[in-house]
């Protein structure tokens, strides 16, 4: 029997690297047919391999992200400067920071303290819970991120289901999806949020998605939960039955604690304000766009990490995602290298040659797009290979478009997203036993699809109404000028529209200013 399971385990890895090699040679066909030159063709096809060794073999993604660099800078694809810049080392400093605060707030207990409150609401029934399971899901994502938010709501539907005895799969689908959702509200939600806001031209702050991006998630929320009520009504109605249950023997969901939390709470009440008010605090003190966005979360760790410096080591070593943040920048440089060979400039006329210049198609092309690729594959390396094409397509509905479709298309599958695969581990974990692909899959595609639907109305609502990227460019330029002249830096940097730096004085902030005008 142990043979037979080796010999089928054998077959199995055979096949997927016949597939990896199958689907990387075919791609290699596909560029030279549309001719690209050799280094174009050599950077899509490490690309897609990479892309494949993530939906085949993903505990050696890392690995072969590594292989894959090296190759692409062996052959000359990439060299060691445009390694270095396309590592996009802002972003990742940005998620460093961001974990390790998460990883003093859960000590302080602010996490359980939000259990503690779900728990001793009274009168709790099944619809009652799932809409607070789902919003808490949705807000949570939104001011720390999507792995740290479902990592305790499943805590807190464990403890309800297993106190009434219920099966507990149906809701943490439903919380995950929620997740998602929450995770385009803000910049903080989603890894892809903060490289979307980075890597735009010009960037993205937090007031732009609070202004475009969260309404939309609050409609396709409600919309969310409406349909999940619908789709889980039996789990959610016989959760409502043993809740009337154990109501009537007098007895609560769980054990009641007081939690110290004020300490928690005013940290990442003081983080978030820190940076909502990052695009003032960069136009006071004459600092280029987002540096105070970027600092933020790395100023209040380091004042947490004096703070309670026996823990700081602890902080780094056990909170900090090494493996992930490691496998983003891998990923950010092979993006950058179609980029630094100008494949994804070829793209972007084939993808106007085949949509044509109209927003109103490009912006549902996009969405669905982005949602059908993170449905099977990591998101990050789709928005890390699409951000260019949708800069240089130049409209900014498509940016919006782009998170859109990468975070609500992770719903589909149960691999979709970094929080679908951590929950999925802890119900295992948990119960010794697993999601059913299909039971995920109905649910999954019938939200993504609907989610999508609803963030395209939604886009189409807004994009009258939202600025240009001129406009944006003016903004930006404007807010450089606030309190005088005499905060202008000497010289500052801002990305043109090839994503080349171009450095920026007085005389030519005026210049930009003038020409944004006269467009």
């Amino acid at each position: 029997m142990a043979g037979l399971n080796r010999k089928k385990d054998t077959l199995h890895l055979i096949g997927r690297v016949f597939l990896l090699l199958a689907v990387t040679a075919g791609v290699s066909l596909l560029t030279m047919f549309i001719h690209l030159d050799r280094q174009q063709i050599f950077a899509s096809s490490v690309f897609i391999m990479i892309v494949m060794a993530t939906l085949l073999f993903w505990k050696f993604r890392l690995a072969i992200a590594f292989v894959g660099i090296s190759v692409l800078m062996g052959a000359g694809t990439l060299d060691l400067p445009t390694f270095i810049k396309s590592c996009q080392l802002d972003v990742i400093l940005f998620l460093v920071g961001m974990m390790v605060v998460v990883g003093v707030l859960k000590e302080l207990g602010l996490f359980t303290w939000i259990i503690q409150g779900v728990i001793k609401t009274r009168h709790m029934t099944g619809p009652m819970f799932v809409v607070i399971i789902t919003v808490l899901a949705a807000l949570m994502s939104c001011v720390v991120d999507e792995v740290t938010s479902i990592i305790f709501i499943a805590t807190l539907i464990f403890q309800v289901c297993d106190t009434v005895k219920v099966r507990s799969t149906p809701f943490i689908i439903i919380a995950v999806m929620a997740t998602n959702i929450g995770s385009t509200g803000t910049m903080l939600g989603n890894p892809v949020g903060i490289l979307i806001g980075q890597n735009a031209v010009p960037p993205l702050g937090f007031p732009d998605f609070i202004k475009w991006s969260f309404p939309i998630m609050l409609v396709t929320l409600s919309a969310s939960i409406c349909l999940l009520l619908w789709w889980f009504r039996r789990d959610i109605r016989h959760l409502s039955e043993q809740l009337e249950v154990r109501r009537k023997m007098g007895l609560g969901l769980g054990p009641l604690v007081q939690v110290p939390y004020k300490r928690g709470l005013g940290i990442l009440l003081g983080m978030v304000g820190f940076i909502a008010l990052h695009r003032h605090l960069e136009s006071y003190l004459g600092l280029a766009p987002n540096t105070i966005l970027i600092v933020a979360p790395i100023l209040i760790a380091g004042l947490l990490m004096i703070w309670r410096h026996e823990r700081a080591r602890h902080y780094i070593e056990a909170d900090v995602e090494w493996w992930t943040l490691i496998f983003f920048m891998m990923l950010f440089a092979v993006a950058g290298a179609l980029e630094h060979t100008g494949v994804t400039e070829v793209m972007a006329g084939h993808f106007q040659a085949a949509f044509g210049n109209r927003p109103s198609i490009l912006t549902p092309v996009i969405i669905g797009v982005s949602a059908l690729g993170s449905a099977f594959v990591d998101n990050v390396v789709f928005v890390a290979a699409f951000i260019p094409i949708v800069n240089k397509l130049g409209y900014t509905p498509l940016i919006w478009a782009l998170l859109q479709g990468a975070c609500l298309g992770g719903n589909a599958t149960m691999i979709g997203s970094t929080a679908n695969i951590v929950v999925l581990g802890m119900v295992e974990k948990r119960y010794r036993t697993h999601v059913h692909f299909f039971e995920w899959l109905k649910a999954g595609v019938v939200v993504a699809v609907f989610s999508c639907l609803i963030a395209w109305g939604g886009l189409a609502v807004l994009s009258p109404y939202m600025p240009t990227r001129e406009q944006r460019s003016l903004e930006v330029v404007e807010e450089m000028k606030y309190d005088g002249i005499e905060h202008i830096p000497v010289a500052i940097s801002l990305q043109n529209k090839e994503g080349a730096d171009i450095p920026e004085s007085r005389a030519m902030h005026q210049q930009l200013g003038a020409e944004a005008i006269s467009k």
